[in-house]
């Protein structure tokens, strides 16, 4: 049975409700309690206050001295009662009976509640009780006189009603401060639910885990390695092909993740990336004498770079794959040509045939036969591996159809390679070589290139040499370098292979060239012969 998903926005707001909630609950708890008890003593004190302030009066002092009930106490307390607005003011004298009451027919009575008894002993206290008047908080206060004896008490009350009602007075304050403050709470959480989303692109939780596990999966199934980095430079992930290709290089670590990209490692250049913002592209590196072919992209969210990412490819694999393509194309050119080539003599014979010139034919057929057999046999005489050979005979086919004068000399016999490996090598030297040279000319007439090979001491060398229009001094030195040509675009790849097959042979290149008087190209690579080949 499927589970039930719940939206992004519905959890954040549910939850957010909740810590909400609870915290005005325990907010409301805390603060009615605290408050509740601030409020009753700050009642309890006034009553105390009034009952000093009518204790330390001349007026009720003067009357309790007289022991006659004249009146002027009741006129006293019934003003400090209506000034101060509490329940009741009562003095009584020492024997309890009351000289002021809310209720004049009260007066000369006995006090009521039975908690004054402490006071007329000279204790000043409040206390809880139930009088005429019903429930109050009472403040007792000792009347002394001029010469220290005590000659009566005060008493304040304040309605429990009234301090219930202040203490729910301020309870539904808390309560009003708590629906407004989930009110406040349910629009920030929508407000904060709708950010989020919108920063994750409007995908819920179980699209964002989804599509985490699948860049997961994607990125450990590829052969390139990558590596990625947050914007402080530490280690977010790696794949498996990246650790392979590190551990190649030398590089042990348990677990990389986590590690500043400049400790695990130095030369990475993702650092640089972080600062510039700008994407490096097929760059070779070099890791402690792994040669790989790096990108590095920078990772920017809403304009702001947040990390950086690099992918890296083994250079013996991408070269190997470069070459495997490159040698292909050459050797598809070279038949090619040679199909053109021998599709136009068939026409010839077909022409003449039409026409019945069958001595013509004749003479046309030897005349090819003993053409080919003679540049092929200069070849296949003097170059030892039929691949080669083979190729070189492709390349004049070539030049001939465009209008090339391609000539091969090899002042040496030129023996097979021990290793097929640098056979085709060789091809990817010569042909690319041989390519730029004759699409160096730049008029129709008197167009040479010339191949020369020799062997000697184990040293093949290799001297290809046009009369063509030359480089011009502003590419001399990039023109190693992918990507650069004066053809236009999608072209410069040649030159940067003949210089990769000549480094990974260990040999030497020199080129010559000065601007519309051609170019000389020298090559020498040690070349190690078949042992059982003369």
């Amino acid at each position: 049975m499927k589970q039930p998903r719940f939206k992004l926005s519905t959890i954040i707001i549910f939850f957010v409700l909740l810590v909400v909630f609870f915290s005005l609950l325990i907010t409301d708890l805390l603060i009615t309690e605290n408050t509740s008890d601030e409020i009753r003593g700050q009642l309890e004190e006034k009553a105390l206050i009034i009952s000093r302030t009518v204790a330390e009066s001349q007026i009720v002092q003067q009357e309790l001295e007289s022991e006659e009930i004249q009146g002027t106490i009741q006129d006293y307390a019934m003003s400090i009662q209506e000034a101060s607005d509490v329940l009741f003011v009562v003095v009584m004298n020492m024997e309890g009976i009351r000289q002021s009451h809310p209720d004049p027919g009260r007066i000369g009575q006995a006090f009521v509640g039975g908690d004054e008894k402490r006071v007329l002993n000279g204790e000043e206290y409040i206390s809880i009780s139930e009088g005429t008047l019903g429930h109050s908080v009472r403040a007792f206060t000792p009347i002394y006189g001029r010469d220290g004896e005590q000659m009566g008490a005060v008493a304040t009350g304040l309605s429990l009603d009234a301090v219930e009602a202040a203490l729910e007075k301020n309870h539904q304050n808390i309560l009003i401060g708590s629906l407004i403050g989930s009110l406040v709470g349910v629009i920030g959480a929508f407000l904060l639910a709708r950010y989020i989303k919108k920063s994750l692109f409007g995908l819920e939780p179980a699209a964002i885990a989804k599509i985490y596990e699948e860049r997961n999966r994607m990125f450990h199934s590829v052969r390139e390695g990558v590596i990625a980095v947050d914007e402080e430079a530490r280690i977010t992930f790696i794949n498996h092909s990246a650790k392979e290709i590190f551990q190649k290089a030398g590089i042990y670590e348990k677990e990389p993740v986590g590690l500043a990209i400049a400790e695990y490692l130095p030369d990475s250049k993702l650092d640089r990336v972080l600062q510039t913002g700008e994407a490096e592209v097929d760059e070779e590196q070099n890791i402690q004498g792994s040669s790989i072919i790096v990108n590095r992209v920078p990772l920017i969210v809403n304009g702001a770079v947040v990390g950086a990412i690099s992918t890296f490819r083994d250079k013996t694999e991408v070269n190997r794959l470069a070459e495997q393509l490159t040698g292909v194309r050459l050797y598809a050119e070279s038949l090619r040509a040679q199909s053109h080539e021998f599709k136009n003599k068939l026409h010839v014979l077909l022409g003449m045939i039409e026409m019945k010139s069958y001595q013509e034919v004749h003479t046309y057929i030897k005349q090819l036969v003993d053409h080919q057999v003679r540049e092929t046999t200069s070849l296949t005489d003097k170059i030892k591996d039929p691949a080669l050979a083979g190729f070189m005979i492709g390349k004049r086919s070539y030049a001939r159809e465009q209008q090339v004068d391609l000539t091969v000399q090899c002042e040496t016999i030129i023996p097979p390679a021990e290793d097929s490996n640098v056979t085709h090598e060789l091809i990817t030297i010569i042909g690319n070589l041989v390519n730029n040279a004759i699409e160096s000319f730049h008029t129709e007439e008197g167009k040479k290139v010339s191949v020369d090979l020799s062997y000697v001491d184990d040293l093949l060398s290799i001297d290809i040499s046009d009369n063509g229009s030359g480089i011009e001094e502003r590419f001399k030195e990039e023109m190693f370098r992918k990507g650069v040509s004066t053809k236009g675009d999608n072209r410069g790849y040649g030159l940067h292979l003949v210089k990769t097959s000549v480094e990974s042979l260990e040999g030497s290149l020199e080129i010559e060239s000065n601007w519309q008087n051609g170019t000389s190209v020298s090559v020498i690579i040690p070349f190690e012969a078949k042992e059982d080949v003369e």
